[in-house]
């Protein structure tokens, strides 16, 4: 095994909560550097269009090497087989990573120089194949963050209102990396508000998301699954792939499926916010005497475990996030059963490493915590889920498939 570079302490300015395991693989190394320069650059939602693009790229270099499975952009046949997989993959994710934030190219410099250094890796004609890959996937398919008109809802009953505009707009009107069209798998739209389902919601969020009802025995949970989200499950897609010891083509494949499932099912997510825009649990339950339907017992003061982000519940973007990386490995591995775990080092998390022995069981506690936050009626929740699981299924369905007689 060869020997890695420690990440922290030489990525500065990286706000990191994990350094990178030294036993780590090439795609696992790389995918921690970018996800450190993501949350610096760009970080939230937005930051999993750079992470996949870094992926698409990695794949795409790897490929270009061992011919094992379709190119999500770039191909070249005449360089099967030319150097290092790995020095293809450093060079790929260093270069993407560059031009998406060139204030970091210092750290990212040396991080990459030294990775060479220790790798044997500096003169590898691998290197320009991976530069390549990276020029061409960043030239065709970068995503910047498209202008907007401020959206601000509106007061109408059922409806999100707020006087910051809404955060992440420009995911809406993005262009999706594998789908066809950015509303492709909308869902219906959420419970009507006459509905007894919608009661049912209305009342659970309403006893279990209250601040003033915390703590109790699940408000660690609830605070667990109110941090980073991409930073939390690319750690966790780091784990589990280091733990399956993937031939790094194989690696490369996983992460860009996942990343590129990840990215589209977030931009999916805001569409749907911004079409249906309905309104958070708070405003709801402090509305609720006023929202014309008596079964709704309103409470003016009532406020969320955790302050409302600036965008409407319809869906929720944890959970769509969350459904297509548990969906994406259920698929790629062929079973819901895996042992890992995912971690929050927040001082306000008592339990900061969750183990799971199902992608299921993480899928469903994201479901739940985010009601236990007050965030979210649970349809939100539970249609994000399924959003991304339908995202996943169709990436791996139309994306990076293996090529017939494909070699190592």
């Amino acid at each position: 095994m060869p020997r890695f570079t420690r990440l922290a302490g030489l990525a500065v300015g990286f706000s990191l909560f994990l350094a990178v395991s030294a036993q780590a693989d090439p795609v696992s190394y790389w995918n921690g550097v970018t996800a450190s320069a993501v949350n610096v650059g760009r970080a939230g939602p937005p930051g999993l269009l750079d992470i996949a693009l870094v992926q698409a790229a990695v794949h795409d270099a790897v490929q270009v090497i061992e011919g094992q499975f379709q190119p999500y952009h770039y191909s070249d046949p005449t360089r099967r087989g030319v150097g290092s997989p790995a020095a293809a993959v450093a060079a790929a994710a260093h270069r993407v990573l560059v031009k998406l934030y060139p204030s970091q190219q210092g750290a990212l410099d040396t991080l990459y120089n030294q990775y060479l250094i220790d790798n044997g890796l500096l003169l590898n004609p691998a290197l320009a194949i991976g530069e390549d890959a990276a020029e061409s996937l960043y030239a065709n398919h970068y995503r910047p963050a498209l202008p907007v008109i401020p959206f601000f809802g509106n007061t109408e009953v059922g409806q999100w209102r707020s006087a910051v505009a809404m955060g992440f707009q420009h995911l809406a009107i993005s262009k999706p990396f594998t789908l066809n069209r950015i509303d492709q798998f909308r869902p219906p739209p959420p419970p009507p508000m006459e509905s007894m389902q919608y009661t049912r919601e209305y009342d659970e969020v309403k006893l279990l998301g209250r601040a003033s009802a915390h703590p109790n025995a699940n408000t660690d949970v609830a605070r667990f699954w109110s941090g980073n989200f991409v930073f939390q499950w690319e750690e966790a897609l780091r784990q589990i792939s280091d733990a399956q010891s993937l031939p790094i083509g194989d690696a490369a494949r996983l992460f860009a499926l996942v990343n590129l499932a990840a990215a589209d099912a977030a931009m999916a997510v805001w569409d749907s916010k911004l079409f249906y825009n309905f309104w958070r649990p708070s405003t709801a339950i402090q509305q609720g005497d006023h929202d014309g339907i008596d079964r709704t017992a309103g409470d003016a003061g009532w406020t969320p475990l955790l302050a409302n982000p600036p965008y409407p519940d319809y869906l929720s973007g944890a959970n769509g996030l969350t459904g297509a990386f548990t969906g994406a490995l259920r698929i790629y591995f062929g079973t819901d059963t895996m042992s890992f775990s995912v971690k929050n080092p927040s001082p306000l998390v008592i339990d900061q490493e969750r183990d799971f022995t199902t992608f299921s069981q993480a899928a469903q506690e994201v479901v739940e915590a985010r009601i236990l936050l007050g965030i979210h009626f649970r349809s939100a929740d539970e249609e994000a889920r399924r959003l991304g699981e339908r995202v996943a299924h169709w990436t791996f369905q139309k994306f990076l498939k293996p090529v017939p007689g494909g070699h190592n």
